[in-house]
Parts: C-alpha cells; sequence; structure tokens
C-alpha cells in the first residue's frame, strides 16, 4: 500500500516524539496523562489552522479537524484563562543577557575571543560593568549568586570566572526544561514550515556513519568550537539590532522574535532507544 503524506507525517513526528517520551516516562509521565494532556494542543493547533485558512472557528468544525470530542472542548474552554499544559514563553532572565554579552562583545573578551576573567568590581571590563551593561535595575550581587547557584560562573578573590561555554543550567532543572522547550519548539516550527514548502528557514544538518566511539568524540570536539565561533558572530550582530531597534524603532514594531541554534548526537548503530 502506497503512503500517503498523512502516514508519512505521523511516521516522521512519531520517530521525533521516541526520545522526548523516554524523557516523559523517566518523571513519571505515562501515556494516559500525555494523551489527556494533548487534547487542548490538538484543539489550539486546529483552532489556529482554521483561522489561518479562513474558516469559522466553530466547535463543531474544530471537533472536526482536531478529532476533539465537542465535549471535551466545552470543558477546556470552561477553564480559567491560562490554564493549559504548557506555560507560555517567560522572557528572557538577565543571568541569560549577562552570559550572552559576556561570551560576544569584543569588550568582555581577549585576544583570542575568549570570555575574560572579570574583577569583580570597578569600571569595564568587570562583572559589576557587565551587569550594568546589561540592565541597570538589578544588582550585581543577585546576578553573581544566581550564576554561581546555577554552576555557570564562579568568583574567588573578587575575580569572576566564567565556566560554561554557554548558558546551560545543569543545576537548575527547571531552567534546563526551558531551555529544552524553546529550542525544540523553535527547531521543530523550523522544520515544519520548511516542510510545508512555503518557509525556507535555515535548517541544516551534516550526518556521517560508521565511525568509531573515538572519531565521534573528536566531531564533537570540533562542532562545539565550531559553535563557539557561530554563537560569537550571530550573538554580536544580534546585540547590535537589539540595540539598533530599541533606541529607533516604537514598540509596536519591536513583534518579532528569532533563535539561531546548533545541536550534536551520536549513538551507537544498535541503539533503538532513540
Amino acid at each position: 500500500m502506497p503512503a500517503t503524506p498523512s502516514t508519512l507525517v505521523l511516521a516522521a513526528v512519531l520517530h521525533v516524539l521516541r526520545p522526548l517520551v523516554r524523557l516523559l516516562l523517566r518523571h513519571g509521565v505515562a501515556y494516559p496523562a500525555f494523551a489527556a494532556a494533548l487534547k487542548p494542543v490538538f484543539l489550539e493547533a486546529a483552532r489556529a489552522e482554521l483561522h489561518a485558512t479562513g474558516q469559522k472557528r466553530t466547535d463543531s468544525a474544530a471537533s472536526l479537524l482536531s478529532g476533539v470530542h465537542r465535549r471535551d472542548i466545552r470543558v477546556l474552554d470552561g477553564r480559567a484563562p491560562g490554564a493549559g499544559p504548557t506555560a507560555p514563553d517567560a522572557p528572557k532572565s538577565l543571568s541569560s543577557q549577562v552570559v550572552a554579552r559576556w561570551l560576544s562583545d569584543p569588550a568582555w573578551l581577549d585576544a583570542e575571543g575568549e570570555p575574560l576573567v572579570l574583577p569583580r568590581y570597578g569600571e569595564a571590563p568587570s562583572f559589576d560593568a557587565l551587569v550594568s551593561a546589561c540592565s541597570g535595575d538589578i544588582r550585581a550581587r543577585a546576578v553573581l549568586a544566581e550564576l554561581e547557584r546555577l554552576g555557570v560562573a564562579r568568583m574567588t578573590d573578587s575575580i569572576v570566572q566564567l565556566l560554561a561555554p554557554g548558558f546551560v543550567p545543569r543545576q537548575d532543572f527547571a531552567q534546563t526544561m526551558a531551555l529544552l522547550q524553546g529550542n525544540l519548539h523553535d527547531h521543530a516550527a523550523a522544520a515544519a514550515l520548511n516542510a510545508g514548502g512555503g518557509h525556507n528557514y535555515l535548517e541544516q544538518s551534516v550526518f556521517v556513519d560508521e565511525l568509531t566511539a573515538e572519531s565521534a568524540e573528536h566531531l564533537h570536539a570540533v562542532a562545539a568550537r565550531a559553535w563557539r565561533q557561530a554563537f560569537r558572530t550571530v550573538m554580536r550582530e544580534a546585540q547590535a539590532r537589539f540595540d539598533h531597534d530599541q533606541a529607533h524603532a516604537p514598540a509596536a514594531q519591536r513583534v518579532q522574535r528569532a533563535r539561531f541554534g546548533s545541536y550534536f548526537f551520536s549513538e551507537h548503530h544498535d541503539d533503538t532507544s532513540h
């Protein structure tokens, strides 16, 4: 029986979900809870699709498109505003802004393009001046305490050192999940829009197999170095465009967001768990 677009899409999405289902299971989320949580996601997507195609967003139309029963739609619509399985995207934290500037702004980099080790106090380049460059409302002491709590930075003898190559707060599970949510959502959104044929977002990768474990580890190190260079280039431009738009464009025009990312993955050929 020939494959149809529906079966091809379903197979692709199910394959994508496999590592995420393992993550759910590790944290006590089994199929019934996941299936129930999907109902509002399907309903919201159906209503967005109806709106995009100029159709009326009635309960009947949403039910027909999504497969969610009209009884369930009435229950879901009776929730308090904002209720749902996921929370809206939180604004970028000051801590991540500080780290991003530290990694990309030439004023905070050495001759090799690496983040400077900063004195805690004093004129730029210092940690206090770095925080002030990002926000004048929050004390540098509070930002440093948060970065130390997350294992991203460390102060010794009034000298502050960045420990991680990027803002990856391994010691804070909530922030780790927020990063996973944002990164995977936007990657999937770009890929899905490209698959629809109407967009051409950057969404590429390099694939190679039949490697030794040593070669895979070597490629991981090469990819990490390439990412650091790409991060600095794109982040420097992002910061420049942000500063420009804050100064020259009214708030009503500043409605776009953008994300640029990179990833690396390797596994044994016989590992089918992913």
